[in-house]
Protein backbone atom coordinates (compact mmCIF):
# COMPACT_ATOMS: atom_id res chain seq x y z
CA UNK A 1 0.00 0.00 0.00
CA UNK A 2 2.94 2.21 0.02
CA UNK A 3 2.42 2.95 -3.64
CA UNK A 4 -1.65 4.27 -2.70
CA UNK A 5 -2.08 8.04 -1.28
CA UNK A 6 -5.59 10.02 -0.40
CA UNK A 7 -6.29 13.08 -0.67
CA UNK A 8 -9.24 15.52 0.44
CA UNK A 9 -10.57 19.01 -0.78
CA UNK A 10 -12.54 20.99 1.42
CA UNK A 11 -15.77 19.42 0.77
CA UNK A 12 -15.88 16.48 2.84
CA UNK A 13 -12.26 16.19 4.80
CA UNK A 14 -14.66 13.72 7.58
CA UNK A 15 -15.23 11.28 4.82
CA UNK A 16 -12.17 11.22 3.86
CA UNK A 17 -10.32 10.13 6.84
CA UNK A 18 -12.49 7.65 7.38
CA UNK A 19 -11.76 6.18 4.17
CA UNK A 20 -8.21 6.38 5.24
CA UNK A 21 -9.47 4.55 8.39
CA UNK A 22 -10.62 1.72 6.65
CA UNK A 23 -7.52 1.42 4.72
CA UNK A 24 -5.37 1.55 7.36
CA UNK A 25 -2.79 4.76 5.80
CA UNK A 26 -2.60 8.32 6.72
CA UNK A 27 -4.83 11.25 5.10
CA UNK A 28 -2.17 13.08 2.61
CA UNK A 29 -1.18 16.18 2.99
CA UNK A 30 -2.33 19.13 0.56
CA UNK A 31 -2.73 23.11 0.94
CA UNK A 32 -6.32 23.78 0.05
CA UNK A 33 -7.23 27.23 0.89
CA UNK A 34 -8.09 31.06 -1.26
CA UNK A 35 -5.91 33.58 -2.12
CA UNK A 36 -7.77 37.02 -1.03
CA UNK A 37 -9.55 37.23 -3.92
CA UNK A 38 -11.15 34.00 -3.55
CA UNK A 39 -9.26 32.62 -6.47
CA UNK A 40 -8.43 28.87 -4.81
CA UNK A 41 -4.68 28.06 -3.59
CA UNK A 42 -3.34 24.81 -3.62
CA UNK A 43 0.05 23.04 -2.84
CA UNK A 44 0.55 19.16 -2.80
CA UNK A 45 2.77 18.64 0.34
CA UNK A 46 4.42 15.51 -0.29
CA UNK A 47 5.95 13.24 -3.02
CA UNK A 48 3.17 11.55 -5.38
CA UNK A 49 5.63 10.48 -8.53
CA UNK A 50 4.89 7.10 -9.34
CA UNK A 51 1.97 6.86 -6.85
CA UNK A 52 -1.47 5.56 -7.43
CA UNK A 53 -3.61 8.80 -6.11
CA UNK A 54 -7.08 8.61 -5.45
CA UNK A 55 -9.20 12.30 -4.73
CA UNK A 56 -12.03 12.16 -2.17
CA UNK A 57 -14.36 15.33 -3.25
CA UNK A 58 -18.09 15.23 -3.42
CA UNK A 59 -19.31 18.04 -5.53
CA UNK A 60 -21.82 18.76 -3.08
CA UNK A 61 -23.37 22.51 -2.09
CA UNK A 62 -21.48 25.08 -2.74
CA UNK A 63 -21.02 23.01 -6.13
CA UNK A 64 -19.27 25.67 -7.92
CA UNK A 65 -16.55 25.88 -5.20
CA UNK A 66 -16.27 22.51 -4.92
CA UNK A 67 -15.35 21.33 -8.53
CA UNK A 68 -13.11 23.76 -8.95
CA UNK A 69 -11.15 22.56 -6.19
CA UNK A 70 -11.29 18.96 -7.45
CA UNK A 71 -10.34 20.08 -10.89
CA UNK A 72 -6.92 22.23 -9.42
CA UNK A 73 -6.50 18.94 -7.02
CA UNK A 74 -6.50 17.18 -10.06
CA UNK A 75 -4.11 19.48 -12.35
CA UNK A 76 -1.63 19.55 -9.57
CA UNK A 77 -1.55 15.61 -9.02
CA UNK A 78 -1.10 14.98 -13.09
CA UNK A 79 1.98 18.03 -13.39
CA UNK A 80 3.33 16.09 -10.17
CA UNK A 81 3.89 12.97 -11.92
CA UNK A 82 1.32 10.95 -10.41
CA UNK A 83 0.86 7.74 -11.95
CA UNK A 84 -2.97 7.37 -11.97
CA UNK A 85 -5.68 9.83 -10.61
CA UNK A 86 -9.18 8.52 -9.66
CA UNK A 87 -11.35 11.29 -8.43
CA UNK A 88 -13.99 9.39 -5.78
CA UNK A 89 -16.88 11.46 -6.11
CA UNK A 90 -19.26 10.44 -3.62
CA UNK A 91 -22.02 13.12 -4.60
CA UNK A 92 -21.94 13.59 -7.98
CA UNK A 93 -23.04 17.08 -8.51
CA UNK A 94 -24.68 18.81 -11.86
CA UNK A 95 -26.22 14.79 -12.47
CA UNK A 96 -29.83 16.31 -12.92
CA UNK A 97 -28.80 18.14 -16.21
CA UNK A 98 -28.45 15.62 -18.01
CA UNK A 99 -30.00 15.93 -21.37
CA UNK A 100 -32.51 18.14 -23.08
CA UNK A 101 -35.93 18.38 -21.56
CA UNK A 102 -36.49 21.42 -23.06
CA UNK A 103 -35.21 24.03 -25.99
CA UNK A 104 -31.99 26.05 -25.27
CA UNK A 105 -30.37 24.19 -22.01
CA UNK A 106 -27.18 22.60 -21.38
CA UNK A 107 -25.95 19.16 -20.84
CA UNK A 108 -23.99 20.00 -17.80
CA UNK A 109 -23.34 16.66 -16.28
CA UNK A 110 -21.65 15.96 -19.91
CA UNK A 111 -19.61 19.06 -19.22
CA UNK A 112 -18.47 18.24 -16.01
CA UNK A 113 -16.99 14.54 -17.10
CA UNK A 114 -15.99 16.74 -20.23
CA UNK A 115 -13.87 18.84 -17.36
CA UNK A 116 -12.95 15.64 -15.14
CA UNK A 117 -10.82 13.93 -18.34
CA UNK A 118 -9.43 17.28 -19.47
CA UNK A 119 -8.28 18.12 -15.74
CA UNK A 120 -6.37 14.99 -15.75
CA UNK A 121 -8.46 12.38 -14.50
CA UNK A 122 -8.36 8.47 -14.94
CA UNK A 123 -10.84 6.86 -13.51
CA UNK A 124 -14.18 8.05 -11.85
CA UNK A 125 -15.25 6.67 -8.10
CA UNK A 126 -19.04 7.31 -7.37
CA UNK A 127 -21.81 6.23 -5.92
CA UNK A 128 -25.81 6.23 -7.05
CA UNK A 129 -25.72 8.55 -10.06
CA UNK A 130 -28.69 10.59 -10.68
CA UNK A 131 -29.06 8.89 -13.77
CA UNK A 132 -27.11 5.32 -14.76
CA UNK A 133 -26.27 6.60 -17.70
CA UNK A 134 -24.21 9.45 -17.26
CA UNK A 135 -21.27 7.03 -17.09
CA UNK A 136 -21.27 7.07 -20.66
CA UNK A 137 -20.33 10.46 -20.65
CA UNK A 138 -17.04 9.64 -19.11
CA UNK A 139 -14.12 8.21 -21.97
CA UNK A 140 -12.43 7.23 -18.42
CA UNK A 141 -13.78 3.77 -16.61
CA UNK A 142 -16.39 4.79 -13.92
CA UNK A 143 -16.77 2.41 -10.93
CA UNK A 144 -20.96 3.13 -10.03
CA UNK A 145 -21.11 1.78 -6.75
CA UNK A 146 -24.90 1.18 -4.93
CA UNK A 147 -26.10 2.50 -1.26
CA UNK A 148 -28.27 -0.19 -1.54
CA UNK A 149 -25.97 -2.80 1.04
CA UNK A 150 -25.70 -0.05 3.56
CA UNK A 151 -29.18 0.55 3.79
CA UNK A 152 -30.22 -3.36 3.61
CA UNK A 153 -27.58 -3.90 6.41
CA UNK A 154 -29.72 -1.10 8.54
CA UNK A 155 -33.51 -2.39 8.02
CA UNK A 156 -32.50 -6.45 8.14
CA UNK A 157 -31.31 -5.36 12.29
CA UNK A 158 -34.87 -3.39 12.44
CA UNK A 159 -36.88 -6.51 11.67
CA UNK A 160 -39.64 -4.63 10.56
CA UNK A 161 -42.74 -7.02 8.83
CA UNK A 162 -45.09 -6.59 6.06
CA UNK A 163 -42.94 -4.39 4.20
CA UNK A 164 -43.31 -2.60 0.47
CA UNK A 165 -40.24 -0.73 -0.78
CA UNK A 166 -42.09 2.35 -2.48
CA UNK A 167 -40.28 3.99 -5.52
CA UNK A 168 -41.10 8.12 -5.43
CA UNK A 169 -41.08 7.84 -9.57
CA UNK A 170 -41.71 5.90 -12.57
CA UNK A 171 -37.74 6.49 -13.01
CA UNK A 172 -36.62 5.11 -9.27
CA UNK A 173 -37.78 1.68 -10.11
CA UNK A 174 -35.11 0.10 -11.35
CA UNK A 175 -33.46 0.80 -7.57
CA UNK A 176 -36.78 0.26 -5.82
CA UNK A 177 -36.87 -3.33 -7.38
CA UNK A 178 -33.28 -4.18 -6.18
CA UNK A 179 -34.17 -3.29 -2.58
CA UNK A 180 -37.53 -5.23 -2.57
CA UNK A 181 -35.93 -8.12 -3.96
CA UNK A 182 -33.17 -7.76 -1.20
CA UNK A 183 -35.30 -7.60 2.04
CA UNK A 184 -38.00 -9.80 0.35
CA UNK A 185 -40.52 -7.05 0.08
CA UNK A 186 -43.38 -6.00 -2.13
CA UNK A 187 -42.80 -3.03 -4.91
CA UNK A 188 -45.15 0.16 -5.56
CA UNK A 189 -44.71 2.88 -7.50
CA UNK A 190 -46.32 6.90 -6.69
CA UNK A 191 -47.06 7.79 -10.21
CA UNK A 192 -46.44 12.11 -10.20
CA UNK A 193 -46.87 14.79 -12.27
CA UNK A 194 -44.05 17.33 -12.14
CA UNK A 195 -45.36 20.78 -12.04
CA UNK A 196 -42.07 22.56 -12.28
CA UNK A 197 -38.39 21.10 -11.74
CA UNK A 198 -38.53 22.22 -7.69
CA UNK A 199 -42.61 20.93 -7.55
CA UNK A 200 -44.02 18.07 -7.93
CA UNK A 201 -47.72 17.08 -7.66
CA UNK A 202 -48.56 12.98 -6.22
CA UNK A 203 -50.98 11.27 -8.45
CA UNK A 204 -51.58 7.87 -7.48
CA UNK A 205 -49.98 4.81 -5.86
CA UNK A 206 -49.55 1.32 -8.00
CA UNK A 207 -49.20 -1.94 -5.91
CA UNK A 208 -50.34 -3.12 -2.45
CA UNK A 209 -49.29 -0.89 0.39
CA UNK A 210 -52.52 -0.83 2.75
CA UNK A 211 -51.68 -1.71 5.89
CA UNK A 212 -48.10 -2.16 5.62
CA UNK A 213 -45.00 -0.66 6.73
CA UNK A 214 -43.11 1.29 3.62
CA UNK A 215 -39.74 2.09 2.48
CA UNK A 216 -39.44 4.95 0.09
CA UNK A 217 -36.13 4.86 -2.17
CA UNK A 218 -34.64 7.27 -4.18
CA UNK A 219 -30.95 8.86 -4.80
CA UNK A 220 -31.20 12.13 -3.48
CA UNK A 221 -33.34 14.48 -1.50
CA UNK A 222 -33.05 18.08 -2.18
CA UNK A 223 -36.35 20.64 -0.98
CA UNK A 224 -38.11 17.53 0.01
CA UNK A 225 -41.11 17.99 -1.90
CA UNK A 226 -41.42 14.85 -4.02
CA UNK A 227 -40.49 13.26 -0.32
CA UNK A 228 -43.43 14.47 1.85
CA UNK A 229 -46.24 14.33 -1.00
CA UNK A 230 -44.64 10.53 -1.27
CA UNK A 231 -45.36 10.52 2.58
CA UNK A 232 -48.78 11.85 2.25
CA UNK A 233 -50.27 9.73 -0.40
CA UNK A 234 -48.88 6.57 1.40
CA UNK A 235 -50.64 7.40 4.62
CA UNK A 236 -53.64 8.28 2.21
CA UNK A 237 -53.38 4.83 1.40
CA UNK A 238 -53.61 2.95 4.21
CA UNK A 239 -49.71 2.74 4.95
CA UNK A 240 -48.63 2.14 9.05
CA UNK A 241 -45.84 3.46 8.80
CA UNK A 242 -42.75 5.66 6.00
CA UNK A 243 -39.52 5.11 6.19
CA UNK A 244 -36.79 7.01 3.08
CA UNK A 245 -33.73 5.67 2.44
CA UNK A 246 -32.03 8.52 0.21
CA UNK A 247 -28.88 7.82 -0.97
CA UNK A 248 -27.60 11.63 -0.92
CA UNK A 249 -28.95 14.33 1.75
CA UNK A 250 -28.54 17.28 -0.24
CA UNK A 251 -31.51 18.48 1.84
CA UNK A 252 -31.36 22.36 0.53
CA UNK A 253 -33.94 25.51 0.75
CA UNK A 254 -36.85 24.55 2.88
CA UNK A 255 -36.22 20.55 3.27
CA UNK A 256 -35.65 20.63 6.91
CA UNK A 257 -38.53 22.88 7.77
CA UNK A 258 -40.80 20.64 5.45
CA UNK A 259 -39.14 17.27 7.43
CA UNK A 260 -40.32 18.98 10.76
CA UNK A 261 -43.86 19.46 9.52
CA UNK A 262 -43.98 15.65 7.88
CA UNK A 263 -44.97 13.95 10.80
CA UNK A 264 -45.93 10.79 9.04
CA UNK A 265 -42.30 9.84 8.39
CA UNK A 266 -40.80 7.97 11.05
CA UNK A 267 -36.87 8.33 9.98
CA UNK A 268 -35.26 9.11 7.18
CA UNK A 269 -31.97 7.68 6.32
CA UNK A 270 -29.36 8.99 4.45
CA UNK A 271 -25.51 8.96 3.39
CA UNK A 272 -22.48 10.60 4.78
CA UNK A 273 -21.76 11.27 0.66
CA UNK A 274 -22.52 14.45 1.82
CA UNK A 275 -21.20 16.24 4.97
CA UNK A 276 -24.02 16.81 7.42
CA UNK A 277 -22.51 18.41 10.82
CA UNK A 278 -25.69 21.23 11.04
CA UNK A 279 -28.42 18.02 10.67
CA UNK A 280 -27.11 15.45 12.79
CA UNK A 281 -29.26 16.59 15.49
CA UNK A 282 -32.83 16.69 13.80
CA UNK A 283 -34.43 13.48 15.47
CA UNK A 284 -35.80 11.73 12.24
CA UNK A 285 -32.57 12.08 10.63
CA UNK A 286 -30.06 9.23 10.48
CA UNK A 287 -26.77 9.03 8.91
CA UNK A 288 -24.86 6.04 7.83
CA UNK A 289 -21.29 5.78 6.59
CA UNK A 290 -20.48 4.93 3.37
CA UNK A 291 -16.44 4.99 4.09
CA UNK A 292 -16.08 1.06 4.35
CA UNK A 293 -17.97 0.96 0.63
CA UNK A 294 -15.66 3.43 -0.51
CA UNK A 295 -12.39 2.57 1.20
CA UNK A 296 -13.57 -1.54 0.10
CA UNK A 297 -13.80 0.18 -3.51
CA UNK A 298 -10.14 1.89 -3.20
CA UNK A 299 -8.53 -1.39 -1.66
CA UNK A 300 -9.42 -3.04 -4.85
CA UNK A 301 -8.52 -0.48 -7.28
CA UNK A 302 -5.80 -0.18 -6.37
CA UNK A 303 -4.55 -3.96 -6.08
CA UNK A 304 -6.43 -4.32 -9.83
CA UNK A 305 -8.82 -6.82 -8.18
CA UNK A 306 -12.66 -6.96 -9.07
CA UNK A 307 -14.99 -4.55 -7.61
CA UNK A 308 -18.18 -5.65 -9.25
CA UNK A 309 -19.00 -7.55 -6.29
CA UNK A 310 -19.52 -4.02 -4.59
CA UNK A 311 -22.42 -2.87 -7.52
CA UNK A 312 -24.91 -5.20 -5.50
Amino acid sequence: MDKLSVFSGNAHPELAKEICKYLKIKLSNALVTKFSEGEIRLKINENVRGKDVFVVQPTCPPPNDNLMELLIIIDALKRSSAQRITAVIPYFGYARQDRKDQPRVPITAKLVANLLTTAGANRILTIDLHAGQIQGFFDIPVDHLFAVGVFIDYFEKLKIKDLVVVSPDVGGIKMARAYAKRLDAGLAIIDKRRDSPEKTEAVHILGHVRDKNAIIVDDLIATGSSLIEAVEALKKAGVKTVYAAISHGVLSGPAIERLDKAKDLKELLITDSIPFSNHRKHSRIKVLSVADLLGEAIKRIHNEESVSSLFD
